[in-house]
C-alpha cells in the first residue's frame, strides 16, 4: 500500500472545486454572493461564449484591500465567521473561504479591487499553482473579478461542459435567483455583449419577477404573508389552474438564500392537495425569514441544502400560510377538479367515498338482470332496445327512421316522450330494469365505459385508453418522420426565458420532428407559427410551456429515445379524453373498437391499466350466487 502524504495545496484545491464549481454557473453564483456580502449596490456581469471564455463580475462595494488579496484566494480564508458560534448563526452567503481559492484553482483569474479607504486600488492576477504579489492599479470603490478559460487546466471537466446555450441557460437561472432574493440590488447581465436583463434598484417582487419572467404569469400571482412561531412566510403564488408539469417553477428562499428542501416541497404539494391535477406542480415563489442559529446551512457544498432545528414548524407554517390563502379567495371556485365541467352530474363538494358508493350502486342494479317486459311504473320508463319494440304487447306506434340513442341506450321516438311525460332525465334511467344483455355499453360518472364480454364484463378507463391509442400514433409517425404539422393561422406568442429561449435553440432538430414550428418573435418572445394535427385541440401556446420545462428537466439526464418517450408520453395525455368528458354513443363505440387496434393496449403509456375485466363467476360470487 503506498504511504500517506498531504495533498500539495493546488491539487487540493482542484478537488475542492469539484465539489464546489460544477459549471460556469456556479461560478457565477458564488462571485454575485460574494458582491452582496461585500454590500454592493449595483452589480453588473458580463459573460461570453456561457461562460466558458470568460465570467466578469463588477461590483461598487466594500473592496478588498491589498494586503488582503491574496489572502482572499488562500483556502479557508474568510472574513465572515471568526468562532464557533458564528458557524451556527450564518447571516451571509459566503463563509467556508473556499470558492475564489477554488475558482483561481481551474482558469485564469485577475481580481482588481478598491476600498473607500484608498486613493488607489491594487491588482491580483492567478494562472497557475503560484500567486504573484498583487500591483498597484487604478480603480473605482469595489471590485471586479475576471474568470477566463475555466478548467483550462483540467480538460477532464472541461469535456463535461455543454452547449454554449445550455450553459448560458444555466447562468441565466443562477441570476434569477439570486435577482428574486435581492430586490433592492441594480443587476445587470450581458451575453457576448448584448444586454439580456438590466434590473432597477427597488423593485418590488412582483415587477421584478415580471421583468425575470413574464408579465402574464404575475399578473395572476396571489400575495401570501404569515408570521407565527418565529417563522414568517410571504411571497406570491399562482392559482392551480396556473401550474406546470414540474417543480422548476417553484422558487424557495430562506433568509434570502435559494434553497431546496424536501419538507417546503411537501408542504407546497399538500397545500395544493385536491385543488389541482395530481401530475402537476403550482409555481410558487416563498421567502422564509427565520433566525440563523434555527437553521444549518453548512450541510451543502453549494448551500443549496439546510437542516432546520425544527423542520415540523417550517412544514405546517408553509401548508397553513399557502393553504389558507387558497381556500379564503375567490380563486378557489376556479379550481379545476377533473369533473368540473360536469357540474350538473357531481357536485364540487361530493367526496370520493360519495363517489365509490355510487359507483357501486350503479354496477349492482346495472347488473341485476330483470325481465325485459317489465312494466314500466309511474316513476321511471322502460327503455328497450328497437328490436323489442315489434314483440311489445301493447300498442305503440312505430316510426320508420332510426332510433335516437339516449345515455348510450337505443330508444325510439315514442319512447323518449314517455320519459318525458314521467318527468325523468336520460341519466335517471334505473339500469335495474334492463336485462344485461339489451345493453351494449354504459358510461359511469363520465370517466368509466362499461361493456359486456364473453366472460363477463369488462370497465374501461377512458382517459388511459384514449391516451394509449394517442401515444401508438404518435410513436408511429415519428418513426416515419416528422409529425404532420398544420399552420397556425394566427400565430400564438409565448414569453420565454433565457433558459427557455436557449432550450428552443438546442432543440431545433426536436422541435421539426414533433411538428411544431416555432420563429423567435422578440428577444423574450416567440411565436408558434406550426402545430402538430394530432393535437389540434390543445392551445399551442400552454403545450409548449409545458414541453420546454420537460425538456429543460431531461436535458442530460436520459438519452435522446428516452426523452422522445417521455415528450410522446406528454402530448398523448394532454390530447386524450379526460375523466369528466362526457362522451357520445359513437365516441364510446370508437374508443372500444381502438381498444383492439393496438398494442399494448391494456396499460396506457405511464403503465396504468386501461381496463378490469370481471369474470362471471367473480360477479356470481359477489351476489352470493355461488
Amino acid at each position: 500500500m503506498p504511504k500517506i502524504a498531504i495533498l500539495p495545496q493546488h491539487l487540493a484545491n482542484k478537488i475542492a472545486a469539484g465539489e464546489v464549481i460544477e459549471r460556469p454557473a456556479s461560478v457565477v453564483k458564488e462571485l454575485l454572493e460574494n458582491s452582496i456580502d461585500s454590500g454592493a449596490q449595483d452589480i453588473q456581469i458580463d459573460i461570453e461564449d456561457g461562460g466558458k471564455k470568460l465570467i466578469q463580475i463588477t461590483d461598487n462595494g466594500s473592496g478588498i484591500d491589498q494586503e488582503d488579496l491574496v489572502l482572499a484566494v488562500t483556502p479557508h480564508a474568510t472574513s465572515k465567521i471568526k468562532t464557533d458560534d458564528d458557524l451556527f448563526a450564518i447571516s451571509s452567503f459566503g463563509f467556508r473561504g473556499e470558492a475564489l481559492a477554488s475558482i483561481a484553482s481551474v482558469s485564469q483569474m485577475e481580481i482588481t479591487s478598491c476600498t473607500s479607504d484608498n486613493h488607489e486600488g491594487a491588482k491580483l492576477e492567478i494562472t497557475g499553482p503560484e500567486i504573484d504579489a498583487p500591483i498597484p492599479a487604478g480603480a473605482k470603490k469595489g471590485t471586479v473579478i475576471s474568470v477566463r478559460n475555466l478548467f483550462y487546466n483540467t480538460p477532464a471537466r472541461r469535456k463535461f461542459l455543454r452547449t454554449t446555450n445550455t450553459e448560458m441557460s444555466h447562468i441565466s437561472e443562477q441570476f434569477t435567483r439570486i435577482a428574486m432574493a435581492n430586490p433592492s440590488i441594480h443587476l445587470t447581465l450581458t451575453h457576448n455583449g448584448r444586454t439580456l436583463h438590466d434590473l432597477a434598484a427597488n423593485q418590488p417582487l412582483r415587477e421584478r419577477i415580471g421583468k425575470l419572467f413574464s408579465r402574464d404569469l404575475t399578473d395572476n400571482l396571489i400575495p401570501i404573508h404569515r408570521n407565527d412561531r418565529d417563522i414568517e412566510i410571504s411571497g406570491l403564488i399562482a392559482p392551480p389552474q396556473h401550474s406546470r408539469v414540474n417543480t422548476q417553477w417553484q422558487y424557495i428562499f430562506l433568509n434570502n438564500r435559494y434553497i431546496r428542501d424536501r419538507f417546503i416541497g411537501h408542504a407546497i404539494k399538500e397545500s395544493y392537495r385536491g385543488l389541482m391535477e395530481i401530475n402537476r406542480s403550482p409555481i410558487v415563489f416563498l421567502f422564509i425569514q427565520i433566525a440563523p442559529d434555527q437553521v444549518d446551512v453548512n450541510v451543502h457544498p453549494a448551500k443549496a441544502e439546510v437542516r432546520f432545528a425544527d423542520s415540523n414548524a417550517v412544514h405546517s407554517q408553509v401548508l397553513a400560510a399557502i393553504r389558507d390563502k387558497l381556500l379564503s379567495s375567490d380563486y378557489k371556485v376556479k379550481l379545476n377538479l377533473e369533473h368540473a365541467e360536469d357540474k350538473n352530474e357531481e357536485s364540487d363538494s361530493q367526496t370520493k367515498g360519495d363517489r365509490q358508493e355510487k359507483t357501486r350502486q350503479a354496477m349492482v342494479d346495472f347488473f341485476k338482470n330483470n325481465s325485459p317486459n317489465t312494466t314500466p311504473s309511474s316513476q321511471h320508463a322502460v327503455i328497450p332496445k328497437p328490436s323489442h319494440f315489434t314483440q311489445q304487447a301493447e300498442p305503440v306506434t312505430h316510426h320508420s327512421q332510426q332510433p335516437k340513442i339516449i345515455n348510450n341506450v337505443d330508444v325510439s321516438e315514442d319512447d323518449e316522450t314517455i320519459m318525458d311525460k314521467t318527468s325523468q332525465q336520460p341519466r335517471d334511467v334505473l339500469f335495474s330494469e334492463m336485462p344485461v344483455s339489451q345493453i351494449d355499453y354504459i358510461q359511469i360518472h363520465n370517466s368509466y365505459l362499461v361493456t359486456e364480454t364473453d366472460e363477463g364484463l369488462m370497465i374501461v378507463d377512458q382517459h388511459a385508453l384514449h391516451e394509449r391509442y394517442m401515444f401508438e400514433q404518435l410513436w408511429q409517425q415519428s418513426t416515419k418522420g416528422p409529425l404532420e404539422s398544420q399552420r397556425c393561422l394566427i400565430p400564438e406568442t409565448l414569453d420565454v426565458t433565457e433558459e427557455q429561449m436557449a432550450c428552443l435553440q438546442d432543440s431545433s432538430d426536436l422541435m421539426e420532428k414533433l411538428g411544431i414550428i416555432v420563429e423567435q418573435f422578440g428577444p423574450k418572445t416567440v411565436a408558434i407559427q406550426g402545430f402538430p394535427i394530432l393535437l389540434d385541440k390543445l392551445s399551442p401556446k400552454d403545450f409548449l410551456a409545458d414541453l420546454l420545462d420537460l425538456l429543460i428537466e431531461q436535458v442530460g439526464h436520459v438519452s435522446q429515445e428516452q426523452a422522445m418517450h417521455k415528450i410522446l408520453d406528454m402530448m398523448s395525455c394532454k390530447a386524450a379524453i379526460k375523466a369528466g368528458d362526457s362522451l357520445t354513443p359513437q365516441e364510446i363505440k370508437e374508443l372500444l373498437i381502438k381498444k383492439d387496434q393496438v398494442e399494448r393496449s391494456n396499460n396506457c403509456p405511464h403503465g396504468r391499466p386501461t381496463s378490469v375485466h370481471l369474470s362471471l363467476k367473480q360477479l356470481e360470487k359477489e351476489f352470493k350466487r355461488t
